[in-house]
């Protein structure tokens, strides 16, 4: 278990959904996942809804900003110069989408593209809420689906320093780049799969960790969702792959130490 308080700096600090229907979005995980959502009434952060599990941040949503934009769940990196951070992005290859800037009182966002196309943000600030993770219905994990897993890999560890173990998946399977910053894994990238379609770009997957995969994807499609990758065993747990009825793409997890 870990809460992401305080050192989120080349971290995921925080995630959040950027939906075309955010009540809807919001009444899905609130019963999947037994969330707790607020929207704010302040009308500068355009009804954001922050979910809350035992008092504590988890992840917000709220409505997309562009009408045309799809609904997706987004990774946010800590930093503490987002100007820097864009000079490193730009640097290794990628691009600065939208430029660092002030949300709120909160702090400072922007958005990067890496170099295979897939978008994230980073976070400058005291937090982005409490952020508690590695317990059950929270954020578990993240990994980046890349076509050219070595220019994903590279490009990470340029920008934030990550350094890659390769983990084993046996027999026929590419190993599973896990990339880590000191001791600490915190995220995987994986080549994506050929046979996702061609016009699909690169893109950040979020992992929720639940007790239960097999009974969270039932749950999960008997209130709407679709499968994209049915519960499945990987070494050392288990897994799915889900779309919700907003569109965004989502996975969960249980590891087999529980």
């Amino acid at each position: 278990m870990s809460i992401h308080t305080t050192d989120t700096n080349n971290r995921i600090a925080w995630i959040d959904l950027s939906s075309s229907d955010a009540a809807a979005s919001r009444d899905f995980y609130s019963k999947l996942f037994g969330w707790e959502i607020e929207v704010t009434q302040d009308p500068q952060y355009g009804g954001y809804g922050m979910a809350r599990q035992g008092g504590e941040d988890v992840a917000g949503i709220g409505p997309a900003q562009d009408p045309n934009a799809p609904t997706a769940w987004s990774l946010y990196f800590g930093s503490d110069d987002l100007d820097a951070l864009g000079k490193k992005v730009t640097d290794a290859g990628g691009a600065v989408v939208m430029a660092p800037f002030d949300v709120g009182d909160q702090g400072r966002m922007a958005v990067f593209q890496d170099p295979t196309g897939a978008f994230f943000s980073g976070w400058q600030g005291q937090r982005m809420g409490t952020f508690r993770t590695g317990q059950p219905n929270t954020y578990g994990w993240a990994e980046v689906n890349a076509r050219g897993i070595g220019d994903a890999v590279k490009f990470y560890s340029t920008v934030f320093g990550w350094h890659n173990h390769e983990q084993p998946m046996g027999d026929g399977v590419p190993p599973y780049n896990e990339l880590h910053v000191g001791d600490d894994a915190v995220a995987g990238a994986w080549e994506m799969s050929p046979e996702i379609p061609a016009d699909v770009p690169s893109y950040w997957q979020v992992y929720f960790k639940v007790d239960d995969v097999d009974d969270t994807f039932n749950r999960a499609v008997d209130l709407g969702a679709s499968a994209m990758v049915p519960p499945s065993d990987y070494p050392g747990g288990r897994f799915a792959i889900l779309v919700d009825p907003q569109g965004a793409s989502f996975a969960v997890h249980q590891s087999a130490e529980g």
